[in-house]
């Protein structure tokens, strides 16, 4: 199947797709079941064997913050290593045992890898408010250093909680100076997600050699136009975690302010985007994604997108492929009270539904087409709103009842 499968999500010229599998040269990772899930892969091990790998990272804004991230905010996150990471459990609001636990993660891969706990991140996720088992945890680390290979299959099957299979990508990159590098990353969401980031975990690798402040910069301006724009609930993860590792391993060297360095960030963006786009579609129980594009005043075009998109009626609409406007002129109010002026036009699938606030005529055979409009994988909505110099979008899913029967069970 082709990775760049949405239409919002353009693959570009100098990319090509390898075997999802694939890692970037000098990378290898591994999977190991430790019992912390009732069954399946659950810890994950990532290296770089290169001793000058550079990285950046984003986590969570959320005001309660897992434990891991407490731990993988205090190392270097310039030059980071290694990345154990565990599913089924989240490691969250669990005080002093919790951190306690998240420490041994580090260690253990560190004492496992020859590193120092500076050098590893870590990352969990799964259910929040549950004690994280720390010897089926450090035991599966150590176990999965054992079976480490150039290989992210293992690795990215480890990450899944109710996703419905993994997400993962690598790609091969041809710079304008004629060298190529590969860019690889895995992820895993599927719910409770939101925008300002998604409960998701995401690990990007790439074999180019660049600067700290390269890696930083690219990873701060991609994850705003992916993992930013996407919502299935409309809920703040605790876990959120976003890790980039250029180990320099192809010998290529991409320098600040150049035309490689802009291809590669062109490479990450639509990577990202794509990744982001399938945690969308994966939205426990979703059946299609929604785009809402808003045009208009600049503080207010967010509000207005993030409350379309997070509407329980503007998602059973799209689930239904009803194409009830109402709905999304109602979240559009909402967001915009206290603002006098309320005039707005609004699109579907590019037919213009509402001019100036007012509905316009539909016969029954447009209204027809407008229903098969919406019956596609992807919709999209357009609206403009009072005011100008603003433009954002949110990517979204429908709300089906799968997600209400997955959710009433998680933890039981």
């Amino acid at each position: 199947m082709t990775f760049f499968r949405s239409r919002w999500v353009e693959r570009p010229e100098h990319v090509k797709e390898l075997a999802d599998t694939a890692l970037p040269e000098g990378f290898e990772s591994a999977g190991y079941a430790a019992g912390i899930k009732p069954e399946g892969l659950d810890v994950g091990l990532l290296h770089s064997e290169r001793e000058h790998t550079v990285s950046a990272a984003r986590f969570t804004s959320s005001a309660l913050v897992a434990a891991p991230v407490v731990v993988s905010q205090e190392a270097d996150l310039t030059a980071l290593r290694a990345i154990a990471v565990n599913s089924g459990n989240a490691n969250v609001s669990d005080g002093e045992r919790g951190m306690a636990t998240a420490r041994a993660q580090q260690a253990a891969a560190a004492e496992a890898l020859d590193l120092e706990p500076a050098q590893v991140a870590i990352a969990s996720t799964g259910v929040i408010g549950r004690e994280l088992a720390r010897e089926k945890l450090v035991a599966g680390i150590r176990h999965a250093a054992g079976g480490m290979a150039p290989n992210a299959q293992a690795f990215s099957d480890s990450l899944l909680t109710t996703d419905r299979g993994p997400k993962r990508a690598c790609l091969e990159v041809s710079l304008p100076s004629g060298a190529t590098v590969r860019l690889a990353a895995q992820a895993k969401g599927a719910g409770m997600l939101s925008p300002k980031f998604a409960t998701m975990l995401c690990f990007v690798q790439t074999d180019a050699a660049v600067s700290a402040e390269t890696a930083d910069l690219l990873t701060g301006v991609t994850v705003k136009r992916s993992f930013d724009r996407c919502s299935v609930d409309g809920q703040l993860s605790t876990n959120d975690s976003v890790f980039l590792m250029a180990n320099g391993a192809s010998g290529v060297e991409i320098d600040q302010q150049t035309p490689d360095e802009l291809a590669l960030g062109e490479a990450l963006d639509a990577l990202l985007r794509q990744l982001a786009l399938e945690m969308v579609a994966d939205g426990e129980g979703a059946t299609r994604s929604g785009r809402v594009v808003v045009r208009g005043g600049l503080d207010l075009v967010e509000p207005v997108a993030r409350a379309i998109a997070d509407s329980p009626l503007v998602k059973t609409a799209l689930l239904g492929a009803d194409p009830n406007f109402g709905r999304i002129l109602q979240a559009a109010g909402q967001a915009l009270a206290g603002h006098s002026a309320f005039v707005v036009d609004l699109s579907i699938e590019g037919r213009q539904v509402v001019s100036a606030s007012t509905v316009l005529d539909m016969d029954k055979s447009e209204w027809k087409a407008l229903e098969a409009a919406m019956e596609s994988d992807e919709v999209e909505f357009e609206l403009e709103i009072p005011g100008e110099g603003g433009e954002t979008e949110v990517f979204f899913s429908d709300l089906s009842p799968d997600y209400v029967a997955l959710n009433s069970a998680y933890s039981s």
